[in-house]
């Protein structure tokens, strides 16, 4: 049996991150209709479940592939959007983290310091901020 199911899959996509996002939407979406108990819902959930089964069985591997460098690049591009506001946010408990009036480029100064006058490292611009 196993061996029939492997030379079935040979040349097919297979399961991907992307599917793997969208079992998890599906999955979502499940727990939800069992609350709710929508049409809308389980339409939704089948719909996906469909695609999937489509995406891991489809021989047309490199629209896959292309398909879930897409998903990768987005994922990635939220990910490193989260961990960017992850460091701002832990640095604010140690720094104030002001805008230059004149370009824009974020400068960090250390919490504490009073009254101080800040020069920007890109416009040479000098402001006044509290610290």
């Amino acid at each position: 049996m196993k061996e029939k199911l492997r030379s079935f899959m040979i040349g097919r996509y297979g399961f991907d991150d992307f599917s793997k996002f969208l079992m998890g939407i599906a999955l979502i979406l499940c727990v939800l209709d069992l609350f709710v108990n929508s049409i809308f819902l389980s339409s939704w959930f089948f719909v996906l479940i469909l695609y999937i089964y489509f995406r891991m069985f489809s021989r047309n591997c490199s629209k896959r592939y292309q398909e879930n460098l897409k998903f990768l690049k987005f994922k990635n591009k939220i990910g490193a959007k989260l961990d960017s506001q992850k460091w701002i946010m832990k640095q604010r408990q140690t720094h104030h983290i002001y805008r230059c009036p004149t370009c824009g480029q974020k400068i960090r100064i250390p919490k504490g310091k009073g009254r101080i006058c800040i020069t920007c490292p890109k416009c040479k611009t000098e402001f006044t901020k509290t610290s």
